[in-house]
This record gives C-alpha cells, structure tokens and sequence, in this order.
C-alpha cells in the first residue's frame, strides 16, 4: 500500500501551470512531493503528473517550461453558452455517473474545434516520454457513454499519450478519446480531483485548482474530508485571490499560462509549513 500520494487535479493550461508553480515553490523550501509512491492525475493534473512522474525534469524544469516553453496552437474556446450546458447537466444529474454521461452525450454530438489527431500531437508535445513511468502513475478518465470513472496506469494497455489525451477531453471543446476499444472524456468531469483515489494512503496532499463541486460531483475539499476521517493526513491546496486573477475568464487559454505560474510560485508560500508537516511527518 502507498504511503504518500500527490493530487492533481483539473483545471486547463493555467491550472496546469499553477500546479507547476506551487510545485516548484514547495521544493525549493524543502517539500518535494515529486517522491510521493503514487501520482494521481485528473486533465490538467494528468499531464502534471505525467511530467513529473517521469523523472526527467523537476518540478524547477518544468516551472520554467511555463515561463519560456514552445509556443502551442490557440488554446481552446470556453463559450458562456457551454457553461450554462454544464451548469444545466450538473442540475439534472444526482450521481456524477449521470453528470458523465449528460457530458459525454453532448461531447460525442458537437464538432470538436480540432481533430482527434491534432489534439494528441498537442498533449504528445507536453510530455518529456511517450511511455508510462516505472512510478507509481493513476491518470483518470470518464466513459463518454456510461458516465463511469476510470482509471489508466501502465498496466492498462493503453499508451500513455492516449490516455493523458483522454483525461484532458473536455467535453464540446475536444475530440472524444477512443481508447481501449472504449470513447473517453476528461476525467475531471468525475471529480475535480478524484482525491478518492488516495483512500489508504496515509499521507496526502492534494492540489486542485478548481475547489468547486456540485449536486452531483464531490469537491476536493470534501474528498479530502473523507480521506481524513478514514486516518489519513491531508492538505489541499486551492487558488488564492491572485491565482484566480492570473487565470482569466478562459482555463484553456495559454497567454494566461506564464501568469499562472508565478501566481503558483507566489502562493506557495504559504502552504510550505502545512505540507511539510504532512509531508514529513
């Protein structure tokens, strides 16, 4: 059984590079949480943890890589209209299995903005290997018909851009993800963080840059609360005032990218001694 899990949770370009900002910050005060026994990623985490379970760059490499890294294509468009579809689905659903399948049901009717190949280039380029770590690595996914979670690792037999790609599905914003002989959707649909997927890990730290959950989806804080209650020591970390400025009005856009970083980097702060106390305890 694991002893230390990381959390990384769901929230696009700039909740990828927050993540790498608190990261960073965390380790140069001494909390490196790139030794947890197990990683568990959700879309934007997802391609966090694929990066740094990987071993080939620190959490300093990968901070600067949000600073200075290539240019990608145009990030993608996050429409009034598709929040009120989400916020519509979220009301109608009890059980984030319904939410699930609502989403993946309007996800496999919409035109994605660019084609299936196009976006697993995009995730591909985000990823220092194609291949699944010898660490202990959990990259989640939805079912786009089923609405159920579910989790890759390297034993699933599906590759690790694929499944990093399927995680980071938005739904009506990217391609569905076929994978397994099954259609996929982002795995924060489930969850913002799937910090569930922590039970029996004694030390946890979660970091989720969306702390909202709903009727139907759990939020990170109150998994976290689960996890505590069940004998674990849990932190979670969630955006600040300023972190929440850096993103602007569109997570998938990544002129925001470099802002959100440093906001990470800056917020780091002030969770350095609460982690460590987890961390190191």
């Amino acid at each position: 059984m694991a002893d230390t899990a990381l959390v990384l949770g769901s929230g696009g370009v700039t909740g990828s590079a927050w993540e790498t900002g608190i990261l960073h910050g965390l380790a140069k005060a001494g909390v490196d949480l790139s030794t947890a026994d197990v990683v568990i990623g959700s879309s934007a985490g997802a391609v966090v943890g694929a990066q740094l379970a990987s071993g080939l760059l620190t959490a300093g490499e990968l901070y600067e890589r949000q600073l200075s890294g290539p240019r990608e294509p145009a990030g993608g468009r996050m429409p009034v209209t598709l929040f009120l579809r989400y916020a519509r689905a979220a009301l109608s659903s009890r059980t984030p299995e319904a939410y699930g399948r609502r989403l993946g049901a309007l996800a496999r009717t919409t035109r994605p903005q660019v084609t299936a190949d196009q976006r697993r280039v995009t995730i591909a380029g985000r990823l220092p290997s194609p291949h699944w770590p010898e660490r202990g690595l959990l990259v989640t996914a939805v079912d786009a018909v089923s609405g159920e979670p579910h989790t890759f690792d390297r034993t699933s037999g599906v590759p690790l851009v694929d499944a990093v790609t399927a995680s980071c599905a938005v739904p009506a914003v990217w391609p569905v993800v076929t994978a397994g002989g099954r259609s996929w959707i982002d795995g924060g649909v489930h969850s913002p963080a799937n910090a569930h997927l922590a039970a029996g890990c004694a030390r946890v730290v979660v970091i989720a840059p969306s702390a909202l959950g709903n009727r139907a989806i759990a939020s990170p804080g109150a998994q976290a609360a689960a996890l505590a209650a069940a004998g674990a020591r849990v932190e979670v970390i969630t955006p600040d005032r300023a972190a929440k400025k850096a993103f602007g009005r569109n997570p998938l856009d990544p002129a925001h990218r470099a802002a959100a970083a440093r906001a990470g980097l800056a917020q780091s702060a002030a969770h350095t001694e609460a982690v460590s106390a987890v961390w190191h305890g």
